[in-house]
């Protein structure tokens, strides 16, 4: 069994799409999936399951939440071992204690790619964000108090590409990866 992590996209945010992490899990469970945890109500969840394709355990998870919750949710399936890796390539700037900061990693949903994201967004704006791309993800850090300046902060939200989007704080995935 390999663990993995899905992140549900847009799921109890601002009263819409609400599914209970207790239904989630049993929705998981009754899925075939095993030692399955949610971790936040936001749609985080992991779980193990015989080592197979990320994009078909995507379209199972897809295909789950709609037959039970009745919600077209784009979810993004990972490894945990190939999150843990893309968090080591994080640069020195993301994820500091630094509380001014509001450190995210965007993970892309395929098809699109870093290029679609970078043709959309733009290029952030210097000296109030940053970014670095590694592999279908997005290191990306802003000031908290100056975060509405920011050329990307409102640009993830209504560009095409986020439904092609999910975006996790630097602490949530440090906790995921935590455990066990």
């Amino acid at each position: 069994m390999e663990q993995y992590i899905a992140f549900l996209r847009g799921i109890n945010v601002s009263g819409k799409n609400q599914i209970s992490m207790a239904e989630l899990k049993a929705a998981f469970e009754q899925s075939g999936f095993e030692a399955v945890k949610t971790f936040l109500n936001s749609g985080n969840v992991l779980f193990a399951a015989q080592q197979t394709e990320e994009e078909m355990l995507r379209q199972t998870i897809e295909e789950m939440i709609k037959e039970q919750f009745d919600l077209k949710i784009p979810v993004f399936v990972i490894a945990k071992q190939s999150l843990e890796t893309i968090l080591k390539h994080a640069p020195d700037w993301w994820g500091t204690e630094d509380k001014g900061i509001y450190d995210n990693l965007i993970l892309i949903m395929k098809p699109a790619t870093f290029s679609d994201l970078e043709q959309q967004l733009g290029e952030p704006k210097a000296g109030l964000e940053q970014i670095h791309h590694y592999r279908n993800a997005v290191f990306w850090s802003f000031s908290r108090k100056d975060y509405q300046k920011t050329n990307w902060w409102s640009k993830t939200a209504t560009a095409p590409i986020r439904d092609h989007l999910t975006i996790r704080t630097a602490g949530t995935l440090k906790k995921i990866c935590s455990y066990k």
